[in-house]
């Protein structure tokens, strides 16, 4: 293959690599912010130190990753040797860091689920209180994971408001934990029982029993299999931009090698090409030819 047509190949597949890099950096950084920032999801009410940390460096990634990225196309297309050496450290250092948080992640998974079954019993403990977007989320979890309670209806029992009502049984639970219900107004809890069923309380059938940890419990093995499939996506990916990048150091090297060697070539037959004509009439005039006895003969001596 000519040097010039396999530049040209790594060169597009380089481009291709860094294309796909650079989405999936966008994506770690967005799920960053999401854990950070967001709102609407229970990671964001958890105070859990490893999280955060998680979070925090999946962030730096994401931005590190779109600067490499530019760094990469810069060094490709402009065939700047050193550019791409630079390139390859940032690489290295990126998957030293993608290693490390992805070991941090699945090391304290245990420490983050306790800490969201703290995050569960408080909201239950403080529901229907002023924070409606964490009751909104419970309600959520119940309504479409058709469930009562972290470990069941009873937990509902150490809600501030219930407790008011001095129960003994899970009477009145919010509307979510039943299969259907009727909200009564500014209110959202209900009951099946009738003597309960009252201007403050909705009306409730089928309340469920099951738990809401096996829910909760999936919800965050899938946001840690996201978190973990990126990060070996990325980390792939570096290993293929690795190689191209390598191959295409190397290709440049030759190239800048052989443009070396034909400047120090040229020149010198430039100098044979523009010699002096005397010098080159000079030449033929010294030239002699050999006679049949062998001795020399000049042409341009008339005697035999």
């Amino acid at each position: 293959m000519k040097l010039e047509v396999k530049i040209q190949l790594l060169k597009f597949c380089s481009a291709v690599f860094n294309s796909v890099f650079l989405v999936l950096g966008l994506s770690v950084a967005g799920c960053a912010i999401w854990i950070l920032f967001g709102k609407g999801n229970f990671l964001t009410i958890l105070s859990s130190v490893e999280l955060r940390t998680v979070a925090a460096g999946l962030l730096i990634i994401g931005g590190v990753v779109i600067v490499v990225s530019v760094v990469g196309c810069i060094g490709a297309n402009g065939g700047h040797r050193f550019v791409l050496l630079i390139y390859v450290g940032f690489l290295f250092i990126l998957v030293l860091g993608q290693l490390f948080v992805t070991l941090l992640l699945l090391i304290n998974r245990e420490k983050i689920e306790r800490s969201l079954d703290a995050a569960v019993d408080q909201i239950i403990l403080q529901y229907g209180g002023s924070s409606s977007t964490q009751d909104t989320l419970m309600d959520n979890v119940q309504h479409y994971g058709k469930c009562c309670g972290r470990t069941g209806p009873a937990d509902w029992l150490k809600n501030s408001y219930i407790h008011s009502l001095n129960l003994t049984r899970p009477d009145v639970l919010p509307c979510s934990c039943f299969s259907s219900f009727h909200r009564s107004l500014n209110s959202s809890w209900c009951s099946e029982l009738l003597n309960l069923t009252e201007l403050l309380n909705g009306r409730g059938h089928n309340p469920y029993n099951q738990s809401c940890s096996d829910t909760l419990s999936v919800w965050l093995q899938e946001n840690t299999l996201t978190i973990v499939t990126m990060d070996v996506s990325l980390i792939l990916i570096q290993v293929l931009q690795f190689v191209v990048t390598i191959y295409l150091y190397r290709a440049f090297g030759r190239k800048a090698s052989l443009k070396r060697s034909n400047q120090l070539t040229d020149p010198g037959h430039a100098h044979l090409d523009h010699a002096p004509t005397e010098l080159l009439d000079y030449g033929e005039q010294n030239y002699a030819y050999q006679d049949s006895d062998g001795g020399d003969t000049d042409p341009g001596d008339p005697s035999p």
